[in-house]
């Protein structure tokens, strides 16, 4: 794990994020933190890490996403070289349903 995004601050908003109780909360407090365009850059990544998970191609999900190639490219390699992060919300959200 990267060691320059763990500080005091990023503690802080992490704890604030998990004091959250449902979706309703996460609009509220997200749409305060975050500009809707990165809120929106957040969702597409996540969006296209699941997308490549199922196995679609980069054009596919380019098309249904609005992402770019580069984007695309960005997030397979943290699939393939990150921390699991991804992985391991597919994970626990599958055994959810």
């Amino acid at each position: 794990m990267n060691q320059k995004i763990r500080t005091e601050a990023v503690d802080h908003l992490f704890e604030a994020i998990l004091s959250l109780k449902n979706k309703e909360e996460c609009y509220i407090f997200f749409e305060d933190v975050c500009t809707i365009n990165e809120l929106l850059s957040l969702s597409q990544r996540y969006e296209v890490a699941r997308m490549l998970r199922e196995h679609r191609t980069y054009l596919d999900i380019a098309e249904k996403t609005g992402a770019s190639t580069a984007t695309i490219s960005r997030v397979n390699r943290s699939l393939n070289y990150g921390n699991d992060g991804y992985d391991m919300v597919f994970a626990r959200l599958n055994q959810k349903e």
